[in-house]
């Protein structure tokens, strides 16, 4: 009897040996093997590469590793799959260099970059662990599992960040200081109070073009923002920005028709522009359907004023214009052969601009800034320049060409050119701004 039970005891024991023991499954984040991975592959490479990722997500190392070797270098998975056994294992080291090289391969490799996460979860370092969750997001911006981690800890990091700045800017560390705001940018770029604190500290400096740089992100983050932009246009005009500074202090006016500061900065920078008189009138060009001559001399005064220079002969007779509010930029214009007078000196300053009009006086403009030394080079050769609607022996057939070979006017879709056709405010405000960009 008790040899017996001694038989069925050593029979349960080998009984018990045999039984593979199921693993624990890893606690880790591991996808699916995605389709852009394993499509290019045969059906026999897709077979193997799968049963070596179930192996994996499984808990088997041993079995994924070997299944991983069988693989070869030359496999996708195979710098990958080892990365994450070794994760695993807690070699640390090892798992890093692996999904190094899977990264190098593919930059873009999705399973490498939440592998480096994770391994950097292990061993602690938050910056690693930010730029890793970071990096995955950009491959796969609605990554569930890596936007939660990364918006939390995103936020944790800038306020501590934020947080020594202000410890650093109270104790009089204020590089210190500085150099944490910065790194409460890494984090947030959009961090409003990062960009203001530096804006202050620069300006305290004279730094004016770096506070500049954060006053222009925080007005962008926050358009609105009529604080904001006050700071921003008051430090343009202390760095003589005072075209850019003009234009804020209007936005804060288009915000708030009742802000008088910038009501009164608005008339002083205009008068420090030599454009005081030129209020709504000017402003209204842009949203003009058709605009007229007066407005085209204005658009020619105001926006190459730095580059006409300045009129040596006396202005022309004009009997029609003392009335028009933009007498004076006629005269500048008509001064410089710019505008024509009409024989019997009026110059007609409420008659429409045709697109045959405004061709001429660029071409007028164009030889004017020549003789001043500036260069024009035409972007398409004028023998491939065919239009539609204008014979070769028009008056106007040779200007504009030449206008179209620069690329300053355009000919619509059916290659007309419609030189009767009024030109908008809007239009004129473009082709002056391509000319005066050739200029520059």
């Amino acid at each position: 009897m008790v040899r017996h039970a001694c038989g069925l005891g050593i029979i349960a024991v080998l009984l018990v040996s045999c039984v593979t023991v199921a693993p624990t499954p890893p606690n880790l984040y591991i996808e699916n093997l995605p389709q852009s991975l394993v499509t290019p592959l045969t059906l026999e490479e897709r077979i193997q590469m799968q049963e070596a990722w179930d192996y994996l997500r499984q808990g088997w190392l041993d079995k994924a590793e070997r299944a991983f070797l069988r693989l070869g270098p030359e496999s996708p998975l195979y710098d990958l799959g080892l990365g994450y056994v070794f994760l695993l294992r807690d070699d640390f080291s090892s798992a890093e260099g692996y999904f190094r090289l899977a990264i190098e391969e593919n930059p873009g490799s999705l399973l490498a970059h939440l592998g480096l996460t994770q391994l950097y979860q292990k061993t602690g370092d938050e910056d690693k662990i930010f730029n890793a969750l970071r990096e995955v997001l950009k491959i796969e911006p609605a990554n569930f599992w890596a936007k939660e981690g990364y918006e939390s800890l995103k936020i944790r990091k800038t306020e501590r960040a934020i947080e020594a700045a202000r410890a650093a800017i109270a104790r009089g560390e204020t590089e210190s200081g500085k150099e944490s705001y910065l790194r409460a940018l890494h984090y947030s770029p959009e961090s409003i109070p990062a960009h203001l604190a530096l804006a202050r500290l620069y300006r305290d400096e004279e730094r004016l073009s770096s506070a500049l740089v954060h006053l222009k992100a925080a007005s962008s983050i926050e358009p609105d923002n009529i604080g904001i932009l006050s700071a921003y246009a008051e430090t343009l005009t202390e760095a003589r920005e005072y075209e850019q500074s003009l234009e804020i202090y209007q936005r804060i006016l288009g915000l708030d028709a009742e802000d008088k500061l910038a009501q009164e900065r608005i008339e002083t920078l205009r008068n420090r522009l030599g454009i005081v008189e030129i209020p709504s009138l000017y402003n209204a060009i842009p949203l003009a359907p058709a605009i007229t001559r007066e407005d085209l001399a204005a658009l020619l005064a105001v926006k190459l004023k730095d580059v006409l220079g300045e009129t040596s002969s006396q202005p022309p007779i004009i009997v029609d214009i003392s009335t028009s509010w933009a007498s004076k930029f006629i005269l500048k214009a008509s001064s410089l052969g710019l505008l024509e007078v009409y024989p019997n000196h009026a110059f007609q300053p409420k008659r429409n601009v045709t697109r045959e009009d405004l061709a001429m006086t660029l071409l007028k403009v164009i030889h004017h800034l020549e003789g001043q030394g500036h260069r024009f080079i035409p972007q398409i050769p004028l023998e491939m320049i065919e239009i539609q609607d204008i014979v070769p022996d028009h008056y106007s057939y040779r200007t504009v060409r030449q206008i179209l070979s620069y690329q300053i006017m355009e000919l619509y879709p059916d290659k007309t050119f419609r030189p009767t056709l009024t030109v908008s405010g809007a239009d004129a405000v473009r082709t002056f701004d391509i000319l005066l960009a050739l200029v520059r």
